[in-house]
């Protein structure tokens, strides 16, 4: 019997045509052909105004926390439930990351806490989509409008998703895109930056060329390149965007895969997860989703490492997911939190993501979904 895995990046088949086609060039560096063609691509399909590749989408908020200025003094909102990234970002500037609670439905910051958590040196809220399911973005930006704040919206989960058909990653002044070999789109290591405020475009080219005008050369806009800014490498390879284009360019394909698999667990554990009180993944009317993940919410802690151990015992790969941040210890030295995120530590502790990419057969998700059956909760 072999071993199910939790995820794993799909191969279009365009891969190594694309890959190849970039080495006969010669340009290995960024800003390529490749580079154009998935940069085009991304504004096309999202309808962000401007796109720039990045290194990964950790350097993609760090690109977002130079261009909003952050520093030592700054406050910014995060939620605790999320990847260490989305507060580093923050933390590395000098500015102190502000850890808020979670709807407990939804997995996404809580609104009326973020406004709660506001205070005179606020200066953004980065919000995270968790799930690929759209947070509540019209309350979060009628707050930034009352008090003045940016929103940075950390899209790592959700190319695709939509909110009342606005796609997620466009509501922001800044977004950013993971094509990390976790996600639905993937190169192994990758980023993006969707620059939604135009005004930012410019400074936002400087800083991802090391905090020079190159850009500016390369277009003929100026006959030298100088130090202009800050800066730093924040620009990938046309290598690894040549593999990046090949996913892109089958982006459907994909999600359809991955939809087939996230249907199946939805309609299928109903019933066992209703009979012992389990928590399913669900999307309220006017979201749509990436199928990047299905979770379970367990009735309890046991029944968390209960399930995931039962599932090893049969070759099936099911994990945890973040741990919070504001009790973490850099979560402790780095960052401030007004009020305790008890609905973050209690997701944290009884959240079980099931596996979830295109390679899973028919045959996989009966195995998958009869040994998750089988599991009879410890509470």
């Amino acid at each position: 019997m072999s071993r199910i895995a939790f995820t794993k990046p799909y191969q279009t088949g365009l891969e190594s045509e694309y890959f190849r086609e970039a080495l006969a060039s010669g340009v290995w560096q960024g800003d390529g052909g490749f580079t154009a063609r998935a940069t085009s691509w991304l504004e096309t399909y999202t309808g962000a105004p401007h796109a720039l590749l990045t290194t990964s989408c950790t350097h993609a908020l760090e690109l977002a926390a130079m261009l909003l200025r952050l520093g030592p003094g700054d406050e910014v909102i995060v939620p605790s439930f999320t990847f260490t990234s989305t507060a580093t970002a923050v933390a590395i500037r000098g500015a102190v990351p502000v850890f808020v609670d979670i709807d407990p439905v939804t997995l996404n910051v809580d609104p009326a806490l973020v406004e709660a958590a506001i205070t005179a040196n606020t200066r953004a809220i980065f919000v995270v989509h968790y799930g690929g399911i759209a947070a509540d973005m019209p309350a979060l930006l009628s707050i930034a409008r009352r008090h003045g704040l940016e929103v940075v919206e950390d899209n790592a989960h959700a190319l695709g998703a939509s909110l009342d058909g606005k796609h997620l990653g466009t509501f922001g002044a800044l977004a950013t895109q993971s094509w990390h070999a976790t996600k639905n789109i993937a190169c192994g290591e990758g980023g993006a930056l969707l620059i939604n405020d135009s005004s930012l475009l410019e400074r936002a080219e400087v800083i991802r060329e090391k905090g020079t005008n190159r850009a500016h050369f390369l277009r003929g806009a100026i006959d030298k390149y100088t130090w202009v800014d800050q800066g730093s490498s924040y620009l990938p390879s046309d290598l690894l965007a040549a593999v990046l284009m090949a996913q892109l360019e089958r982006f459907e394909e994909i999600q359809s895969l991955r939809h087939r698999v996230w249907n199946r667990y939805s309609s299928d554990l109903q019933d066992w997860a209703i009979q012992h009180g389990v928590g399913t993944m669900s999307v309220r009317p006017g979201v749509s989703h990436p199928a990047h993940m299905f979770y379970l919410m367990m009735p309890s802690p046991k029944d968390q490492a209960g399930l995931i151990t039962h599932l090893a015992k049969q070759d099936i790969v099911a994990v945890f997911h973040y741990q919070p941040l504001d009790s973490a210890p850099a979560g402790l030295e780095l960052g401030y939190t007004p009020e305790p995120c008890g609905v973050t530590a209690d997701a944290a502790a009884r959240l079980v993501r099931l596996p979830l990419h295109g390679g899973l057969t028919d045959g996989d998700l009966d195995r998958v979904l009869s040994a998750v059956t089988s599991y009879a909760p410890l509470s």
